[in-house]
């Protein structure tokens, strides 16, 4: 196990790509790619690398950098570390009454999950071990699916994740009943018996979901991922789950341990999906992955942002045997040049390396045209 050290410095890195074509969902569309990279550093030189969740809205991506840069990194610099969850209880505890004064108790989580990753990333780094094993893995290998399957040129989109290696697929609905339906069936032809999910992004009333979702039961597909808000009651998931037969998926939009708790308790959900870097980092997703898998629910965890989450993402699932890691298959440099392993996928699968932490050594020098603050 890694020895305690202290924190010399922390900072925050803001970047934005803009996009030939928009990432749309049924809520809104994202015309550039913002991606938030913290680096910790401690007094031996050692440095480790994380990542905030800031896709919404158009200017969280420079709000939460500067959230990290001029709140959090004093709380943290000059303080002696023996284990990243004490950090990560530390600052949730720190900035609790703040973020609940200011109504910012997202973007203060965003903000702590990425600088939790990135605490993870050194100490693993410092054990000289992969953050996999460290974690207590026991196989760097997972299966992938490409998701961010746009409604418009769907098939064009999975045809290329097919040529990357992808053979799990995503498609994003909640575009009115014919478009769905007709994108859904020209990817079911595509991809044959392959695995297919898809994704409302909280886009239908109770009305709707029950109106809709048993209208795709011909489609085979392997969930139904966020169909209602995720603060609607829990009444409402099961009367859903009780009108269908497709698995039930959610929780990019949970926050907190207890909530997660009450989400795997409740059981409408089959899969479940915490966003390693917008709530809870590894410190609190490691914790909720091991009470979905003991409660036998599929852990699949939601990421859609730069390559450090993703890698982060890859070694929770490799450290509880998990479900399906989400690949993005949207155009991304900022994803690209970092995410590792991940970029080699084969018939559907990864395999992470053996190398201390994350795996990778993040240039950001090879971004510098994207860096906005």
């Amino acid at each position: 196990m890694a020895s305690s050290f202290k924190i010399k410095s922390l900072q925050a890195f803001c970047y934005r790509y803009p996009l030939a074509v928009p990432v749309v969902t049924s809520f809104g569309r994202m015309n550039d790619r913002p991606a938030l990279f913290v680096r910790i550093e401690d007094e031996d030189g050692e440095q480790g690398f994380g990542e905030v969740w800031c896709n919404f809205p158009s200017v969280g991506a420079e709000h939460r950098a500067r959230l990290i840069n001029e709140t959090l990194a004093p709380m943290l610099c000059g303080r002696a570390v023996a284990h990243p969850s004490e950090m990560f209880d530390h600052l949730s505890a720190a900035t609790s009454v703040l973020a609940l004064q200011s109504g910012e108790q997202g973007p203060f989580a965003q903000a702590i999950a990425g600088i939790d990753i990135a605490l993870w990333d050194l100490f693993a780094r410092r054990a000289r071990t992969p953050l996999w094993r460290l974690l207590g893995g026991d196989s760097p290998r997972m299966r992938v699916y490409a998701s961010g399957i746009n409604p418009e040129g769907s098939v064009a989109m999975a045809e290329r994740a097919m040529r990357r290696g992808h053979r799990a697929f995503k498609l994003k609905i909640g575009f009115g009943a014919e478009r769905d339906r007709g994108n859904l069936r020209d990817l079911r032809r595509l991809i044959g018996e392959l695995p297919l999910a898809a994704d409302v992004n909280q886009g239908w009333s109770i009305d709707q979901a029950l109106a809709q979702a048993p209208r795709l039961g011909d489609y085979a597909l392997a969930w139904l991922e966020e169909p209602l808000r995720a603060d609607r009651p829990w009444r409402e998931w099961h009367a859903l789950r009780e009108r269908i037969s497709i698995p039930l998926a959610g929780g990019e939009n949970i926050a907190g341990r207890d909530a997660f708790a009450t989400a795997v308790a409740e059981g409408a959900l089959s899969v479940v999906q915490p966003d390693v870097a917008k709530w809870g980092g590894v410190t609190g997703c490691l914790a909720v992955a091991h009470d979905v898998v003991v409660a036998k629910r599929s852990y699949c965890p939601h990421y859609l942002g730069g390559g450090i989450g993703l890698q982060a993402s890859a070694h929770l699932l490799a450290a509880c045997n998990g479900g399906l890691l989400e690949v993005d298959s949207n155009d991304n440099p900022l994803r690209d040049e970092f995410c590792g392993a991940v970029a080699d996928i084969r018939d559907g699968e990864i395999e992470l390396s053996d190398t201390p932490g994350l795996g990778i050594a993040p240039d950001l020098a090879a971004i510098v045209r994207y860096r906005t603050m």
